[in-house]
């Protein structure tokens, strides 16, 4: 506490200083402004002989004390600008991301809606022009869409009712087969070390029998919630498909007129960034999914179609998607085929994707969607910690369409600085050209 007052006071020296050396300034200024403003060929006024000088030029007689604005330095205000901007920003954001929590299900079951729309839309643009009103061609479009969907499902599901006493029975045989070649193997692992890690993962799944048994009947909710989820992306998908035009001028009424033309612009190009996403998403899965399916069938792999269809939809998912769904595979023919299949399918997997990253994207999805791989992993990260495997999913469609608008709005805003700047110029001139018309005509020399 003793450092206290002497902090105190040479924080005042230090104010008293800067400000006797601001009154200084202001002196000098306005001495040479009082100096400017006298008339020229005349002198100064001395001052009069018995006036003596001052002790200190702090005594000076005071102004008025400068603008508090001008004092602080230029890169402290322009900091101060940038930063509350940012934090109003930063909680805009936040506000944002609150309410789309409150109502995730409702985001989430929009957002598939437009995917699948954007899927399905160019059919119903076929069979539109082929003289099918656009009622019943909405309706048979989304209709054979969601069918598929379910019966994608419903074979996924039937295939491994079918299979699981066969598939168990491989499952324990591939793990007696494991135990031993454990126990052969250089790693030295006892039948003791075996068996203590098997009692340590009944112990585990005993001790959280609650939790399992909660997980149980909170799936009830989650079912409950999947279905809601579902009609509410058949609906929407409909509406979307069959009045989507009319939904868009709709949006376009709330922007504001200024910024209307841009915004105008720039929807029908996202659509088009969007729509050539999906369907190069859904075929580059469709290529993975066949090519994985027939390696792991003719490597004897159990329930390979329904394998194939698992890689099918987690390819939506990009990176983390085709990581999984290869390692689910690969663990299948470890515990039911041993360790060389296993490999073989970890080959044929490794190559399918290899093919899928390096030629197969590039020549599908185009340059209209490319997004840096890096932009990639921290979009899937970052859409992953806010919301899931769904954020996961529309992460990096959303990063695509996000991309292409700004890069149209800033080009829309160089060609609309470019025209106004170039109607200035040209009315510029034309100002000019009359003035020296009208000068010309009053001229004699340019009379008759």
């Amino acid at each position: 506490m003793s450092r206290v007052p002497g902090w105190l006071g040479r924080l005042g020296a230090g104010l008293t200083e800067m400000s006797e050396r601001l009154d200084e300034r202001r002196a000098e200024v306005e001495k040479e402004q009082a100096d400017s403003a006298e008339p020229a060929g005349t002198e100064p006024a001395e001052p009069p002989a018995d006036t003596a000088p001052p002790a200190r030029r702090s005594a000076a007689p005071r102004g008025p004390r400068p603008d508090p604005a001008e004092a602080v330095p230029w890169g402290v205000r322009v900091a101060a600008e940038a930063g509350w901007r940012v934090l109003v920003l930063a909680g805009t954001v936040w506000v944002l991301m609150r309410v789309i929590t409150a109502v995730q299900l409702v985001v989430f079951a929009f957002v598939i809606a437009l995917l699948v729309t954007a899927l399905l839309q160019p059919t119903v643009a076929r069979l539109t022009r082929r003289g099918v009103p656009r009622g019943p061609a909405t309706a048979l479009t989304a209709i054979s869409g969601f069918v598929v969907i379910g019966l994608m499902g419903w074979f996924v599901t039937w295939q491994v009712m079918e299979n699981i006493d066969t598939l168990s029975n491989q499952i324990q045989s591939g793990i007696d087969d494991l135990r031993n070649w454990l126990l052969k193997s250089p790693f030295h692992v006892t039948d003791k070390q075996i068996n203590q890690i098997a009692q340590n993962l009944r112990e585990a799944i005993g001790a959280n029998a609650d939790q399992i048994t909660s997980a149980g009947l909170e799936g009830v909710q989650v079912i409950v919630e999947a279905l809601t989820g579902i009609l509410l992306v058949f609906f929407s998908t409909l509406f979307l498909l069959y009045d989507g035009k009319r939904i868009w001028e709709w949006f376009l009424k709330l922007v504001p007129s200024a910024a209307r033309p841009g915004v105008a612009g720039a929807g029908p190009r996202a659509w088009r960034t969007l729509t050539a996403y999906v369907r190069g998403t859904v075929l580059v899965a469709l290529i993975d999914a066949i090519f994985i399916g027939i390696g792991i069938y003719f490597l004897d792999v159990p329930m390979a179609v329904p394998l194939a269809v698992f890689i099918f939809l987690f390819s939506f998912i990009p990176l983390v998607g085709a990581v999984a769904s290869g390692a689910l595979a690969v663990i299948v023919a470890l515990v039911t085929q041993g360790v060389f299949t296993a490999v073989m399918t970890l080959v044929v997997v490794l190559a399918v994707q290899q093919i899928e990253g390096h030629v197969l994207q590039p020549f599908i999805l185009g340059r209209a969607v490319r997004v840096h791989p890096l932009a990639v992993v921290l979009t899937v990260a970052a859409g992953g910690m806010v919301a899931g495997i769904g954020g996961a999913v529309v992460a990096v469609p959303l990063v695509a369409v996000t991309n292409t608008v700004v890069g149209y709005l800033r080009q829309y805003s160089q060609e609309v600085h470019g025209q106004a700047s170039a109607e200035t110029t040209g009315e510029t001139v034309g100002e000019a050209e009359g003035e020296d018309a009208g000068e010309n005509a009053e001229d004699p020399a340019h009379q008759g």
